[in-house]
C-alpha cells in the first residue's frame, strides 16, 4: 500500500503554448490583440493598494452589479468566477450529480472531459455532423446535464437560437450550460431565453472580447435559485475567490460599451478579410463567428504548416486528435500580425506546392 494509491489521477487540460520569447506573433490562445478599455488603466493607476491587506468582497458586489446593469438582469442572477473555466468547473460540481452521463459535442472545448474526470462525472460525447454542427436530436437521450459552446471551439461555428432552444426544451429536468466565450464576435446569445427556462446557465468571459485574460474574470447568468446553488458550492470551496483588482478593473471594463464595440468590430473585420486571403491560398474552413479561424489545406499537412510557422516565430494551435488533426486554429490578431502570417503562408504554399 502506498500513498499514491489514494491520489486522484487525471489527464490534465493542455493549454496553448506560452512562449517565453517576446518578439513573436502569438495566435494560439485566442487572446485579444488590443489592450483593455482605457478606464481599466485609469482605475489601476489610482487604486488604493493599501486595501490589499484586507480580504476582498466575497460577493464581488461591484462587478456583479455592473454585469447585472449591463445585461439587464437582477444581481442575484449573476455568478462571478476566476475566469469562465472556474465558473464552468463550479457548475460541473454543482449541477452534474445525477449519475447519468453529461452530454457535450465530440469536437469542442477540451476542458469539458477533464472536469468530468476530475469531478468523477460520467459523460458521453455527441458527434458533430459532417459540417461541424450540433445535431439537436442527439441531446434527446437520457442524461445528467448538457454543455456546449456557442460559437463552438475550435470550429468557430455558431448554432441558431432555435437550435439552442430545442436542446434546452428537450432537457428541462437537467441543467443546460451554454458556454458563450466567443459570442461577442458574431454569435447569438441565449440570454434572451432565461425568462423561459429555469434550467439554463449562460457563461461568458472577459478573456476574449474584453481583453482581460490576465485578470481571470468569468461569469454565469441564470435564474436566482440556480445562482444561489452555485454560490453555496463556491463559498464551501473558497469564500474569497476573486481578488480586489479583478473586481474593480472588471467593473470598469463593463462600463465602457463604446470601446468594447470598437475592438470587437476591429477583430470581426480582420477575421473576414483574412478568410478571403486564406481562401486564395487554398485553405478551407468553417464560417467562424469567433475570434479565430479553424483552417485546413487540402495539399499540405496541418502539422507541417504548424511546425513551419513555429520556426518563423508565428504560433498557432494544432491538435493530434481524431477529426481535427488536419486543422489549425488561428487566432485573429492585429491587421499587422495577420499580414505577417499571410505573407509567410503565401511564400510557404508557393514553395511547397
Amino acid at each position: 500500500m502506498s500513498w499514491e494509491d489514494n491520489v486522484r489521477k487525471v489527464v490534465p487540460y493542455v493549454a496553448g503554448e506560452q512562449p517565453r520569447k517576446t518578439d513573436i506573433i502569438k495566435l494560439n490562445t485566442n487572446e485579444c490583440p488590443y489592450p483593455p478599455a482605457p478606464g481599466v488603466g485609469r482605475m489601476a493607476a489610482q487604486m488604493d493598494y493599501s486595501a490589499l491587506r484586507l480580504y476582498p468582497d466575497q460577493n464581488t458586489t461591484i462587478l456583479v452589479e455592473a454585469l447585472a446593469d449591463y445585461y439587464h438582469v437582477k444581481p442575484g442572477q449573476v455568478f462571478v468566477g476566476v475566469g469562465s473555466d472556474d465558473v464552468l468547473s463550479m457548475a460541473f460540481m454543482t449541477f452534474f450529480n445525477g449519475g447519468s452521463p453529461v452530454l457535450f459535442p465530440d469536437v469542442t472545448y477540451s476542458f469539458y472531459d477533464v472536469w468530468a474526470e476530475v469531478h468523477r462525472i460520467p459523460y458521453k460525447t455527441c458527434p458533430l455532423d459532417e459540417n461541424w454542427h450540433i445535431r439537436p436530436e442527439d441531446y434527446r437521450q437520457p442524461n445528467g446535464g448538457v454543455i456546449f459552446p456557442n460559437p463552438n471551439a475550435p470550429t468557430g461555428l455558431t448554432e441558431s437560437l432555435e437550435t439552442v432552444e430545442r436542446i434546452i426544451r428537450a432537457n428541462r429536468d437537467v441543467v443546460v450550460i451554454v458556454d458563450e466565450a466567443y459570442v461577442d464576435f458574431g454569435g447569438v446569445s441565449a440570454l434572451g431565453l432565461l425568462e423561459k427556462y429555469d434550467n439554463l446557465l449562460v457563461v461568458q468571459t472577459f478573456s476574449k472580447s474584453r481583453a482581460m485574460a490576465g485578470m481571470r474574470i468569468g461569469f454565469g447568468i441564470g435564474n436566482e435559485k440556480l445562482i444561489r446553488y452555485l454560490n453555496d458550492v463556491k463559498f464551501s470551496f473558497n469564500s474569497y475567490t476573486m481578488n480586489l483588482p479583478s473586481q474593480l478593473l472588471g467593473a470598469e471594463a463593463v462600463r465602457d460599451e463604446a470601446y468594447f464595440r470598437e475592438i470587437t468590430g476591429k477583430i470581426i473585420a480582420t477575421r473576414e478579410r483574412v478568410k478571403g486571403e486564406l481562401r486564395k491560398l487554398g485553405f478551407t474552413f468553417p464560417d467562424s463567428r469567433a475570434n479565430f479561424i479553424f483552417a485546413t489545406h487540402p495539399s499540405i499537412p496541418a502539422k507541417q504548416i504548424f511546425q513551419a510557422l513555429r520556426e518563423a516565430d508565428i504560433y498557432v494551435r494544432h491538435w493530434d486528435k481524431p477529426r481535427i488533426s488536419e486543422y489549425l486554429r488561428i487566432t485573429i490578431g492585429t491587421d499587422e500580425q495577420m499580414d505577417t502570417l499571410l505573407a509567410f503562408l503565401r511564400d510557404y504554399v508557393a514553395r511547397v506546392l
